[in-house]
Parts: C-alpha cells; sequence; structure tokens
C-alpha cells in the first residue's frame, strides 16, 4: 500500500499537484477491534482514545478489510457516512447484496465464483464424497451455503460439514478430528483463514491422520506459513487469488525501516519478527535486544520477504490505484462533463466521499497490464489460479499453478486444468466412496437418516430394468415386453398358446385317433345295418349319433393353434351344438328303449308316438334350444382373442375369452341338463328283459359323461394359461370317448367277434341252453 500511494505521488499524470495521505489502523483479525478501529478513523483519533465524536477527519475511503465478518462491520458502519471501502480479501458473497453494503467494493472475486470452481475441480476428478470444514465467521457460512448450492443437483454428496469453532478449545477440536478420521471421504475442502486454520492442523498431526486429499479455499492456498510446517499438506489444491506484478516491490521491501516510518508501529512490529530485534531508533517500548545491523532474516519468517509472485499484496497494489484514479477523475471532472447526469463535480477543497463512490462504480483502468474495474454489484473480474502444492527436490514447498478458472468465459469453458502438471498425495488420485456405484439392473435405495450418496443397491422388481449406472429408480417394461434375469434390458414375452407343440400333437393325434375310430364303428354298423344287433338299437339313432360324436371328436381340434376371431367363435359354439346332438340322439334312443319295455303291457300304445318322425323332431328341438343360445350369445357378446399379460407377468398367454360368461355357463348348462335327463330316463329303464339291455350302456356312459364335465369345471377354473384350452379339449375327449365305448363297443364286440349271439333270439334272451 505504501509503495502505491508514493508512486502515484510522484507521477505526474494521475492526480498532479496533489498527493494521497493514509492512516492505518489494526483489526486485530476481530469484529469488535474492526469496530473501534473504524469509528477512531472516522472521528480522527487513535484507536486507544475516547470515542466521543471530535470533529470529522478528513476520510475520503477505506481500504479493507481482510475478513468478511470485519468487512461487514466496517460497511455498515461506513453505510451512513457514504464513505466507500474496497476490500483485497473479503470474499463472502453476502457482501455482493447492494441494499445491504452500498458502499462496498472489493478487488478479489466473490465466493460465489470460488464455490462455483470447486464444484467443477471436484465433479472433473470424480470426487464425489466430501468432507467440508470452514471457521466459524460469515465466510465459511455462506462459502458452505453456496457450496451446498452448486452441487445440489450432481452426484457430490457431504459425508460432514464441521466448523472449528471462535472460542479454540481442545476438545471441540478432537471432536471435529474424530468425525474425519471415522469418516469414509478422504477428501476435504476447507474454508478458513490461515489463523484458524494453523492451530486446527497442529492436532490433526496428533492425531496420525493421513489420506486426506485436501482442497484448498483462496484464504489459505498460498499460506506460506502452513506449507513450511506441515508436511501432509503436500498435493493440496485449491484456488487462489490471480497472481500480479508489482514493479519494485522487491527492493522498496527492504527499505521499509522503522526509522523511515517512526509513527508507524506494524512497521516495528514486522521488523522485529523477522530479525528478531529492536530497532535502535524505536520510539515504542520493546522487550527484545537492540538491532546491531549484522541481525539475518530469520528462516521462519523468510515467506515475507519473497515478493516472486504477489497476490493478496497485488490486491492491495490494485485497490489504491482504484481510488487514486477515481479521484482524479473527479476532480479532472466539469460540470456537465462528467459520467452522471445532473452531477455537480467535486471543489477540490470540498470532496464528499459521496462522490468519490459514484466515479469508483464506473471506473476502468489498467495496472501492470491487467485491466481492472467493478460490475453494479462493486465485484471485481472473476479470476483464479488453480494452485497446487509441490514439493521440490530441494525440499522446499511450491505453490505451482496448474490451471485458471475464468468466469468470464461460456458456460462449460470457464476451467482449464494441466492434470500431468499436478502432484497428488501419495499419487493417488482417487477419493473412496461412502457406497459404490451400483451397477445396471440395480437401483439406489438411500439409507435412512443418511446423506444421499450413502446408499444400498437394491435389484430391480420382475418387470423392471435399470440400464445405466446408478440409476434412482428403475424403468417399467412396456406391457409386451418382459426384464431379463439381469433386469439390463426389456425382452419380447413369450406368447403362449396351444400350438401344434407336444402337447398339442398329442390331443390332435387322439382326436383324429376318435374321429377315425367313430368312423369305423359308423362303417361297421352301415355294413352290417341288416343285423338284429343293429336293427333292434334303432340304426337310424345310433348313425345320428355315430355322426355327431365324430364331429365332436374333430371339434377339438378348433380349439388347438392361435385364437383368431373366427376360431374364437367356432370353438365354444361348434362343441356346445355337436354335444347337444349327440346327447339330444341319445336321448331320443333312451325313450325309445323306455317305451319298448312300457309297450310290453297290455293297453300301452305309446310306441305310435314314438316313431320315427317324432325321434327326429325330439332331436331337432333339443339342439335347436342350443342354437337359439349359441345364436343369442353370438349376438350379444360373441366370444373374442384375448391377450392375457396378468395372470404370468413372464408371458403373454393368447386364449379365447368367452365375452360373456353366462351365456358360456348356459350352454354347458344345458347340455348338464340332457345328459342328466338321459341318465334319469336310462336308470329307469335298467331292468329290461332280455341279453342285451341297451339302458343299462347309456346309463353307464351319462355317468362318465357328467363325470367327467363336473371335474372339468374346476380344472377349468384353476388351469394356467394353455392348461386352460387343453383341460377343456380334454373334457370334450374324455368324454366323446366314453360315449362312443359304452354306447358301440359291445355291439362292435358281437358283431365282430361273437357273431353267433348276433340273433334275435339271444337278444331277446329267448335262447336255450
Amino acid at each position: 500500500m505504501a509503495l502505491a500511494v508514493e508512486e502515484i505521488n510522484n507521477r505526474k499524470d494521475l492526480l498532479p499537484e496533489h498527493a494521497l495521505a493514509y492512516r492505518i489502523f489494526d483489526s486485530c483479525a476481530t469484529p469488535v477491534m474492526a469496530q473501534k478501529a473504524v469509528l477512531a478513523a472516522l472521528n480522527g483519533q487513535d484507536v486507544v482514545q475516547s470515542f466521543i465524536c471530535s470533529g470529522a477527519s478528513p476520510l475520503l475511503g477505506i481500504i479493507g478489510e481482510s475478513g468478511s465478518s470485519q468487512s461487514i462491520v466496517v460497511s455498515r458502519t461506513l453505510e451512513a457516512f457514504r464513505i466507500p471501502m474496497i476490500s483485497y480479501f473479503s470474499t463472502c458473497s453476502c457482501l455482493s447484496d447492494r441494499k445491504q453494503f452500498p458502499t462496498f467494493f472489493r478487488v478479489v472475486p466473490s465466493d460465489d465464483y470460488q464455490v462455483k470452481a470447486i464444484a467443477k475441480l471436484l465433479k472433473r476428478f470424480d470426487w464425489t464424497w466430501i468432507g467440508v470444514v470452514t471457521e466459524d465467521h460469515d465466510y465459511g457460512r455462506f462459502a458452505l451455503q453456496g457450496l451446498k448450492r452448486e452441487i445440489e443437483n450432481t452426484n457430490i454428496c457431504l459425508a460432514y460439514h464441521e466448523m472449528i469453532p471462535k472460542d479454540y478449545t481442545q476438545e471441540r477440536v478432537l471432536k471435529i478430528l474424530k468425525v474425519m478420521k471415522e469418516s469414509t471421504a478422504k477428501v476435504v475442502v476447507v474454508f478458513s483463514g490461515e489463523g484458524e486454520f494453523y492451530p486446527f492442523l497442529a492436532e490433526f498431526v496428533s492425531q496420525n491422520m493421513t489420506g486426506i486429499q485436501w482442497i484448498a479455499s483462496e484464504a489459505w492456498v498460498t499460506a506460506s506459513m502452513l506449507a513450511e510446517t506441515y508436511s501432509f499438506l503436500d498435493g493440496t489444491i485449491g484456488f487462489a487469488v490471480r497472481q500480479g506484478h508489482i514493479p519494485g516491490l522487491q527492493d522498496y521491501i527492504r527499505t521499509v525501516t522503522p526509522e523511515r516510518y517512526p509513527s508507524i508501529p506494524q512497521v516495528q512490529e514486522l521488523w522485529e519478527a523477522l530479525y528478531g530485534c529492536s530497532p535502535s531508533t524505536s520510539t515504542f517500548s520493546s522487550n527484545l535486544p537492540s538491532c546491531t545491523g549484522k541481525e539475518t532474516l530469520r528462516k521462519e519468517h523468510s515467506a515475507y520477504m519473497n515478493t516472486s509472485s504477489p497476490r493478496v499484496s497485488y490486491n492491495v497494489y490494485k485497490a489504491v490505484y482504484a481510488f487514486a484514479y477515481s479521484l482524479h477523475n473527479l476532480v479532472q471532472c466539469r460540470n456537465g462533463l462528467g459520467p452522471f447526469e445532473n452531477f455537480s463535480c467535486a471543489n477540490i477543497n470540498n470532496v464528499f466521499p459521496w462522490q468519490l463512490q459514484h466515479y469508483l462504480q464506473e471506473i476502468s483502468f489498467s495496472v501492470s497490464g491487467e485491466e481492472v474495474n467493478f460490475d453494479i454489484k462493486g465485484d471485481a473480474i472473476p479470476s483464479y489460479d488453480l494452485i497446487n502444492w509441490q514439493r521440490s527436490t530441494s525440499g522446499d514447498m511450491q505453490f505451482v499453478k496448474v490451471g485458471l478458472y475464468d468466469g468470464a468465459q461460456h458456460s462449460g469453458k470457464e476451467l482449464l486444468i494441466e492434470e500431468q502438471a499436478i502432484t497428488w498425495f501419495n499419487q493417488q488420485t482417487k477419493a473412496r466412496l461412502c457406497s459404490n456405484s451400483c451397477t445396471p439392473g440395480y437401483r439406489k435405495a438411500v439409507r435412512h437418516g443418511q446423506s444421499l450418496c450413502c446408499f444400498d443397491c437394491v435389484p430391480c422388481d420382475i418387470g423392471k430394468i435399470s440400464n445405466q449406472t446408478d440409476s434412482v429408480d428403475c424403468l417399467s417394461c412396456p406391457e409386451d415386453y418382459w426384464s431379463n434375469v439381469n433386469g439390463t434390458e426389456c425382452i419380447q414375452k413369450v406368447i403362449e398358446f396351444l400350438s401344434h407343440d407336444a402337447m398339442g400333437m398329442t390331443l390332435t393325434v387322439v382326436a383324429v385317433a376318435g374321429a377315425f375310430l367313430t368312423i369305423t364303428v359308423l362303417v361297421i354298423f352301415l355294413y352290417n345295418k341288416g343285423t338284429p344287433i343293429v336293427r333292434v338299437n334303432n340304426s337310424e339313432l345310433s348313425f345320428f349319433i355315430l355322426l355327431s360324436l365324430t364331429l365332436c371328436f374333430l371339434c377339438a381340434l378348433i380349439f388347438i393353434g392361435e385364437p383368431t376371431f373366427w376360431s374364437c367363435m367356432l370353438r365354444h359354439t361348434a362343441f356346445s351344438i355337436t354335444f347337444s346332438l349327440c346327447i339330444s340322439c341319445i336321448l331320443g334312443k333312451t325313450l325309445v328303449v323306455l317305451a319298448a319295455f312300457t309297450a310290453t303291457r297290455p293297453g300301452n300304445n305309446i310306441m305310435k308316438w314314438l316313431g320315427p318322425t317324432q325321434q327326429r323332431i325330439i332331436i331337432f328341438c333339443c339342439t335347436l334350444v342350443q342354437v337359439l343360445i349359441c345364436t343369442v350369445w353370438l349376438v350379444a357378446s360373441p366370444p373374442f382373442p384375448y391377450r392375457n399379460t396378468k395372470y404370468q407377468q413372464s408371458k403373454i398367454i393368447l386364449d379365447c375369452s368367452v365375452g360373456s360368461d353366462l351365456a358360456f355357463w348356459c350352454v354347458l348348462g344345458y347340455i348338464g341338463l340332457l345328459a342328466c335327463v338321459c341318465f334319469f330316463l336310462a336308470f329307469l329303464a335298467r331292468k329290461l328283459p332280455g341279453n342285451f339291455n341297451e339302458a343299462k350302456y347309456i346309463t353307464f356312459s351319462m355317468i362318465i359323461f357328467c363325470t367327467v364335465w363336473l371335474a372339468f369345471v374346476p380344472a377349468y377354473v384353476s388351469s394356467p394359461g394353455k392348461f386352460t384350452t387343453a383341460v377343456e379339449i380334454f373334457a370334450i375327449l374324455a368324454s366323446s370317448f366314453g360315449l362312443l365305448l359304452c354306447l358301440f363297443a359291445p355291439k362292435c364286440y358281437i358283431i365282430l367277434v361273437k357273431p353267433e349271439k348276433n340273433t334275435k333270439q339271444h337278444l331277446m334272451g329267448k335262447v336255450t341252453k
């Protein structure tokens, strides 16, 4: 600061015929002392003097503070007087609020940009599980808020946040270190000033903790004292205030002696710290021995003399020039020609701070080749150097620039990193995670009460998939698709219906064999239609029964194959009508047998009412009722193809929906009714005389028929998929074979094997032995 003031006062092109003057007040890095210092500056007094106002000082502006908490106190105090202040190191984003801090300016970027830069750094190196340590001041609190905001919608998670207490206590620090030691997060971001962080690291060393990758904020990333004291900080990386160039600083520092600045106690304090002695010409008391002129610079403080890469010092340099250029523009102003409309230029003998504030807002100048100006919030251009702590071959710590962040660039191009130039702690660049990534086929399930980065990997439910790493949720497959075994992709569901597979072919062969056997019996009966056994059993009705049984066997074939609209309608109607025809014929035969038995009684002429014509009418009427039921069914709610995706989720079952359950059960009920009537009538005629009692065979056939269809109902309801259709086919074939064998097997046996019994006398039971 002193160098910049002397340079400006010696220049002829900047504030000619005018000189800058300054006073230095020490805030001791605390808000309370900062408050005392600013009041002393306003009153024109020393800090130790009374604060009773004795008159206004010629104060036009303040350069400071370094800490954000101190700057907040100072700025709020100056606001009432509209005195501008320029901070060289206060980065809290809260200070960008123009309503609260209208007179605050700074030549250092706001933490809003620093947390953006740190968030991009974390993403760049895939550090998703981090810890954060902050100081207990506004700087740390607002920096933490900003970082949380930046990582909110990313995969970066906060393992813990600990705050270094204002009132330093070992017990509290040990608790913080315990959290750090037990955590799996090995990347730690620290927002703290050098002074607060130094004693914390001293306790850190005593805990023998290793493996931490430190990410430093700009407040300590170039702290030489930390770098020289703690070797475990090797590999630290962080964003620093941009490096500048201050010409002549090295030579000037060597001339800063207490003799040259006898009224500034801070110069003596610095001298004593650097050389360990008290200047002989000092007017301030000291316990140190007097300097002899032969003292050398203390090694532990050699960093203070390093002017090769000034950063914070360069900001102070820029702040002084910002005030100088603003004052220059103000005193050079001519009424009506200034930058503000209706603005009266200053009288050099009566310059007000608020006038200087207006010019600061519009200032733009160049220092050491860098363009300096302030935005509408009073902030500087956001730019940082990315610094990596590297140990040289000689053992000295070096702050190596390995990249930069320029907030003025387009989105995605702000951060540039030379990764090959970075040296990591123990050559490790990867951080451990709270949980391992979830592979495809799994989803993340957050652990209750823990960070979002702590989760368990849960397999996707059946029918859902995840095809990427760390899926938050599993996606449901479309209705016609299903998840594979690994749960990583949707595959076409297996379409199931009773096709020509092993089961289908077996049922087809059985149905064809049944039809062929029935036709064979029909041929046998036709060939022997003149024999007594065919004639006595009413050959016409027998032919009708055999034809209908053939159709019953063949209708089972309609149930095999992929269901279509026409096949679904034909299935149940063909089955119901053919069976109704068959049972109607059997019913007609039963009536004839029963009538023949009762006709043997004297005076009974019932047979004249059951002639061939009447038999045909009975068969037609009974079948017609079923035809009418089927017609109403097809018109009102016909069967249709149905894709069942609910019964078995991994398959699509193609089947025929009956359309109307009432119509379906009416059809089956009517067939059952005909069968029950047949059974009842045949049972009444079971004791007819003769060797060939037809009523007995009808009774047995109806018992088999009814048993099959009674067993069909629960089997049909409980069978899954294609087995539902198979059960219905089995019932059709089983009942058809039952009727065929019971009614016609005994007759074929006599015709083919025992032709000698094929006589009227034998059939009537009149054969004598």
